[in-house]
């Protein structure tokens, strides 16, 4: 059965003194997650942990973010980090220093069948 995105969250981090890519996309991830709330599982009775989780993280710098560390930020289903070259590096020549700003998109997936959804006709 194909998996089908049926969330797609986005959210922003920063780490402004240390150049740390791993926490700035930690903080990108967590700000995702503070964008929704999935009562979908419950109401429908299907168990979080069949949910696949695509995450993307954007920096600048791909190679320097730990996916295992940014992996263990989401709280349910099965994640695979994959991270690109995006984000944004902000210079700060008077003081020497990089601000980096990494973005993230978080896609949960589930093995649905469309066929098997529709919409009810009760007017409640």
């Amino acid at each position: 059965m194909p998996e089908r995105r049926i969330i797609l969250e986005m959210g922003t981090g920063n780490d402004l003194y240390g150049e740390d890519y791993t926490k700035a996309a930690c903080r990108a991830v967590q700000d995702a997650l503070h964008h929704s709330s999935i009562v979908l599982f419950s109401s429908l009775g299907i168990d979080h942990r069949e949910m696949q989780v695509q995450v993307t993280i954007g920096v600048q710098q791909p190679e320097r973010v730990d996916t295992d560390i940014v992996a263990s930020e989401l709280p349910r289903g099965h994640a695979v980090v994959n991270v690109v070259h995006g984000g944004l590096n902000v210079h700060d020549p008077e003081n020497g220093t990089t601000h980096v700003v990494a973005n993230a998109a978080i896609a949960a997936m589930l093995p649905i069948t469309p066929s098997d959804w529709r919409l009810s006709n009760s007017a409640n």
